[in-house]
């Protein structure tokens, strides 16, 4: 069971996300039906489930990868509105790299493999990053500043962003 609960009108959601990078690029996944914006891959932590472990298990899922977790990044507290629904998410974000020596050098587009032919997985030069919709946005802050142990706050609704 998903740890996302609807109260009021905000969706909760506990999320955990991988940062992977190799050849100076970030892997990122895209929903091609509707959002116009890129995410790090990971997923909703489920009941009982740590977020190390829900790392390891969505891209296992989703990619049919496995995964070594490098280090703990830091957490976002990400307030938003997607689809018209406000949302307040805590994202555990974590520094990740594939275990299999072929699929490091992993360079093109991927496929999900739970049959979303909708999400794609695709590769962003880091050095280009300023010209993709990448959500949360601090993400890229993360990313040139080259943070660790990181509390963001990251408030689109009210239009406020704390980095501690």
């Amino acid at each position: 069971m998903d740890l996302c609960i609807e109260l009021e009108d905000f969706k909760l959601n506990i999320r955990a996300g991988a940062i992977i990078i190799h050849d100076n690029k970030l892997l990122t996944h895209k929903d091609t039906r509707k959002n116009n914006h890129y995410c790090i891959p990971g997923g909703r932590i489920e009941l009982g489930e740590n977020s190390e472990e829900t790392i390891k298990r969505e891209i296992r899922e989703e990619m049919q990868k496995e995964i070594e977790i490098k280090k703990y990044i830091g957490i976002i507290e990400n307030f938003f509105i997607l689809n018209e629904k406000k949302y307040h998410e805590l994202f555990f974000i974590y520094n990740a790299e594939f275990t299999n020596e072929q699929d490091k050098k992993i360079n093109t587009t991927m496929s999900n493999k739970e049959g979303k032919d909708y999400l794609v997985y695709e590769w962003i030069d880091i050095g280009k990053i300023e010209e993709y919709n990448v959500l949360p946005k601090c993400i890229k802050t993360i990313l040139k500043e080259k943070r660790e142990k990181v509390h963001i706050i990251n408030d689109d609704i009210n239009q406020k962003y704390i980095v501690e």
